[in-house]
């Protein structure tokens, strides 16, 4: 695993908070912070969870201190082992690292019951018949009550119901066991919540020992205070749940000092959703290619897509830690990567939309090598060997048989242009198949302009221009991907996300041509960095982790490079 990126020194108010808590006389006075991060495995880890992911692991580095990975499995109905596993990649993907501090919250299950009972013993749980509907209908309302009819029920009965709930004898949604708090409070979670509910499903780990699940809001603060957390770090759904995290570490019998709450606002980008529910919905209806698909928030498809760990956590650290929510522009998610591509990846040569390009008056039989830097910003990166030849392939934007104004490629009888690390060309026509396409394209070359500077010093008016080699190009497919929703709110309103579907969201090329040097490029590890490049004046693209092979190079494109030119054909 690599090394985790060192944290930085920034403090936030979850930071200020802790100092007062570590302070003489604070809460933890003298106490290791422990924070956790608790993920549900019924689904891959996205760009949102990572903001949490961050904050959880990054808070316990800064204090010195140490973070629980927490499986929340006690909602049977759509968890797997598979995104456990996930997740574990994803978390070691991004640098960080929970040692032996792994759990499940299902390995608390008997330790939760046992709790539930201490609240029935002490008159503060009662075995509920309400219905679903009916529970809904006596909530009550902003100035009125709800209402609670087995409220009173005695202790002794509750205890001999929830038993019979857990031998299985009831069916699911007779009964439920609630807390027994305040049903006149203006804080609707404490009006009576459920802490247990029947479910007879199949659990990934327990399997058919239970059939009784307690809920969220109980079984998450008794797995914090059994696991000496200090800090629960959650986003900013829980702070009106903050009374009842309370409440219940208050009222059941723990070993270890009583959590504080803290929570942050979540992470919201436009363009995207952030529903596991609508992006397993995706995934099941076939409308992306799995969870992995580079068009989606997960952490696994923007691993495909090209993103590295180090830009992800440029991100998180980009948008901070606040207490409103706001939307973070997609084009921030972009330019992270940018960055760190534009300082790492080497630099190498592809057409995409190939066309011919022969130099008429250079020898048929002459073959050369040219050494191109392969990273300008990093010289000790070195050169590396490119093939060049009397054909050629450049990209059809390149050239225009008629020019349009303020176009500086190749024309017939136009300017001067470089190949790239290569010669000054010269355009001198074009051949058309019989559908009107460019066949090919005809120029010559200056033989003193090797490396592409002429040796009489004169200033080349045209554009620098990309080219691979014809005798020695690979081929390639090559997907260029774009947002997921062509809306910038897919979720806002009355919508459905679904219309909201970009349908330019992916556009496959073949035939593309690749310099030599890429035929060897390294297959990448499904969760490892993917070895990136940048296309010169293409944008920044990496071999894709699930269906590139030596025999099939299948690109993607991570990141765009800004163009200063777009066609007017």
């Amino acid at each position: 695993m690599e090394e985790a990126t060192k944290p930085t020194e920034s403090k936030n108010f979850i930071h200020a908070f802790i100092d007062e808590d570590l302070a003489s006389g604070g809460q933890f006075e003298g106490m290791t912070v422990h924070t956790r991060f608790p993920p549900e495995p019924n689904g891959y880890l996205h760009i949102g969870h990572c903001k949490a992911l961050c904050i959880d692991f990054g808070t316990a580095e800064k204090f010195g201190g140490l973070c629980n990975l927490r499986m929340d499995d006690t909602n049977p109905a759509k968890e797997d082992t598979e995104y456990v596993g996930a997740i574990q990649d994803d978390i070691h993907w991004l640098g960080f690292d929970w040692g032996d501090r792994f759990f499940y919250g299902s390995d608390y299950f008997e330790k939760t019951y046992e709790m539930a009972v201490a609240l029935i013993k002490k008159g503060l749980a009662y075995v509920c018949e309400l219905t679903p509907d009916e529970f809904r209908a006596y909530r009550g309302d902003i100035g009125t009550p709800a209402r609670a009819p087995w409220r009173d029920r005695p202790i002794e009965e509750s205890l001999d119901l929830f038993a019979r709930m857990r031998a299985g004898e009831f069916a699911e949604g007779q009964y439920t066991l609630r807390a027994k708090i305040d049903l006149a409070s203006g804080n609707f979670n404490l009006r009576d919540p459920a802490l247990y509910r029947i479910r007879y499903v199949e659990h990934h780990r327990q399997g058919s020992k239970w059939c009784i699940y307690p809920m969220y809001d109980f079984a998450h603060p008794i797995q914090d205070a059994l696991e000496g957390i200090t800090h629960s770090l959650c986003s900013l759904e829980y702070e009106a749940h903050r009374p009842l995290y309370d409440w219940v570490v208050s009222n059941v019998p723990i070993p270890n000092r009583k959590p504080r709450q803290i929570e942050f606002a979540r992470l919201n980008i436009n363009y995207t959703v952030m529903s596991k529910r609508k992006l397993r919905q995706l995934v099941e209806e076939g409308r992306v290619s799995g969870w992995d698909d580079p068009r989606m928030p997960t952490l696994c498809g923007l691993r495909r897509r090209g993103y590295t760990h180090h830009s992800i956590r440029d991100f998180a650290e980009r948008i901070g830690v606040s207490k409103s929510d706001s939307v973070v522009d997609y084009a921030l998610l972009e330019a992270c990567l940018r960055d760190d591509l534009n300082a790492h990846a080497q630099r190498v040569m592809a057409v995409l939309r190939p066309v011919k390009l022969i130099i008429t008056n250079y020898p048929a039989d002459k073959r050369e090598v040219f050494q191109i830097e392969n990273n300008p910003n990093r010289p000790e990166d070195g050169t590396r060997a490119v093939h060049f030849s009397r054909e050629v392939y450049v990209e059809s934007d390149d050239f225009l048989e008629t020019p349009v104004p303020k176009y500086k490629r190749l024309y017939p009888d136009g300017p001067e242009c470089r190949l790239k690390g290569a010669y000054l060309i010269k355009c001198t026509g074009c051949k058309r198949n019989d559908d009107g396409s460019i066949a090919e394209i005809y120029a010559e070359y200056d033989p003193d302009s090797s490396g592409g500077d002429p040796s009489d010093g004169r200033k080349v008016k045209g554009a620098t221009i990309h080219w691979v080699d014809a005798a020695t190009a690979v081929d390639a497919e090559v997907r260029l991907y774009d947002t997921l929703f062509s809306d910038p709110d897919p979720d806002g309103g009355d919508k459905n996300f679904l219309d909201c579907l970009n349908p330019q969201s992916l556009e496959v090329l073949t035939g593309c041509k690749l310099e030599a040097s890429l035929a060897e490029t390294p297959m990448p590890a499904r969760a490892k960095d993917v070895p990136a490049y940048q296309f010169m004046r293409l944008g920044y693209f990496c071999p894709d982790n699930r269906d590139c092979t030596p025999a099939h190079l299948v690109f993607n494109r991570a990141v765009s490079l800004k163009d200063s030119f777009k066609s007017a054909k």
